[in-house]
């Protein structure tokens, strides 16, 4: 575990692009692949991705390249995602609903299990058969089912707000899609999605 302490950021955000790359070799029942190969098909160095793998263990044999079930498996285990992870969403909002239904459609180990809004007329309803509960039932929720990680979706003076419950709710990993910043104590891990920062950086490649 010590050695894990010491992985960048970078190649934490990597691994999740080899897992689905992986997945869908999964899919098509490709049973092994080289880093040649993975490092073609995702535009990745392919020393980079033999570095990233080993950080973790010897997973390739040479001359025959990774065996893709136990690769799979191997980088599940590393992202904590052989248990099932309940993650909570705050703002039942068109993005909160999309991400919902999306996140069901899933079917994975990580999952949407409590939702919150702080309005009234949503509060009762359900997305993805999961209750839209209020504000006011977020820390006993959060607590009764033992959810460590959220998504905040509301708007931006909102946000500080919500992440202050969620951390005092006990969660410690957030993906924040308000479009602001937000802060929480050091053993709290912050993400940002901002859609339209991505799209703006876009745009300056547009000729």
């Amino acid at each position: 575990m010590a050695k894990h302490e010491k992985i960048s950021e970078a190649v934490v955000r990597r691994l999740p692009i080899y897992l689905r790359y992986l997945s869908y070799l999964q899919q098509v029942e490709v049973t092994t692949v080289s880093s040649q190969q993975m490092g073609k098909n995702l535009d990745v160095n392919p020393a980079q991705i033999r570095k990233d793998l080993a950080a973790f263990g010897d997973f390739g044999k040479k001359g025959i390249g990774y065996d893709v079930d136990y690769l799979v498996e191997k980088i599940r285990e590393i992202l904590k995602l052989t248990d099932e992870i309940r993650v909570a969403l705050v703002g039942a909002g068109h993005l909160g609903h999309a991400i919902s239904n999306y996140n069901a459609y899933l079917k994975d180990n990580m999952r949407i299990a409590a939702i919150f809004d702080n309005n009234p007329e949503k509060q009762g309803k359900k997305v993805a058969g999961i209750p839209i509960q209020p504000l006011s039932e977020l820390e006993e929720t959060i607590v009764g089912k033992q959810i460590k990680l959220a998504i905040i979706t509301v708007p931006a003076p909102a946000a500080q707000s919500v992440c202050d419950q969620l951390t005092q709710a006990g969660i410690k990993g957030i993906l924040n899609f308000a479009p602001t910043t937000i802060r929480a104590g050091k053993d709290v891990r912050i993400h940002y999605a901002d859609v339209t920062s991505n799209l703006q950086s876009l745009a300056y490649y547009l000729t």
